[in-house]
């Protein structure tokens, strides 16, 4: 993980961290989206990584990184996204399509009509082209196959936002945003509202409870980083003895070797590789 200083808007932790500040998140929010949408955007009600869950344990849930609900508008579901392998990308659509469905499911309470449904917009924000072409901008609707120009409008949208892209002719305005997202540093902030976002920006990053919360993040990602490391240690381990026809005994002994864990713990990883 990079410093918080060196981060950029389009990394997830700070772009939650300014988006749900206390002071800063909504002013922060409402000029983002008010770029990106071209249009004023009323007032939000901000929150950082909402959980929708499954109906029950057994069914996926998702975290949304920033949840915003327009007040007598649309609701926002913001997603910066660096995971630019390609099996991630060939699942963006599909991703897209689960968190408009987890979405609506959790705004429409029994009961209600479906003309109750509230417009949703997903939004991705990522420094790589998960299309190709190019684009900035991809703003994906339904429509029907047989007419595609009769109307067909379902409330959901979902909008992916290159920082990179010089195809199609996004507002100035956007393109300024984006490549200032993408490198959040004051060279790029060449407006005075961008200006005021860097500002915001970087109080965010001094500010005390973000840094706590980060080291947090940090020693969490740490320890799952170092846990996945010593299985994957274990298992080539394991795997070896086995092929070297090593006795139960003594690949116990090579993982507490190894390892540096009690016998107890060896016996445990060796019963779990078993399963």
């Amino acid at each position: 993980m990079k410093p918080l200083e060196q981060m950029n808007i389009v990394d997830d932790f700070l772009a939650g961290s300014l988006i749900g500040h206390k002071e800063y998140g909504e002013a922060a929010s409402r000029y983002i989206l008010s770029c990106i949408l071209n249009r004023k955007i009323g007032k939000l009600n901000v929150v950082t990584q909402k959980f929708l869950i499954g109906d029950n344990p057994e069914r996926h849930g998702i975290r949304l990184d920033v949840y915003l609900d327009e007040e007598d508008g649309e609701i926002f579901d913001v997603e910066p996204d660096k995971n630019n392998n390609a099996k991630d990308i060939a699942a963006l659509p599909k991703r897209a399509r689960f968190y408009h469905d987890k979405i609506d499911t959790a705004n429409l309470s029994s009961g209600s009509n479906y003309d109750d449904l509230r417009d949703v917009i997903v939004i991705f924000i990522m420094p790589y082209d998960p299309f190709g072409l190019n684009r900035m901008v991809y703003t994906v609707k339904k429509s029907c196959v047989e007419v595609p120009d009769m109307p067909y409008d379902d409330g959901d949208r979902t909008i992916f936002l290159y920082t990179g892209g010089t195809e199609g002719h996004p507002t100035e305005q956007l393109r300024q945003l984006l490549h200032y997202m993408e490198n959040s540093v004051a060279e790029n902030a060449c407006t005075k509202e961008l200006m005021e976002l860097h500002k915001m920006v970087e109080a965010v990053k001094q500010d005390g409870e973000v840094g706590l919360a980060y080291m947090k993040s940090f020693e969490r990602e740490e320890r799952i980083r170092k846990q996945g490391e010593a299985e994957g240690k274990a298992e080539e381990i394991i795997r070896l003895g086995r092929r070297f026809e090593k006795s139960k005994d003594e690949i116990v002994e090579l993982l507490k070797e190894e390892l540096g864990v009690k016998e107890e713990n060896a016996l445990e990883i060796l019963e779990m590789y078993d399963k």
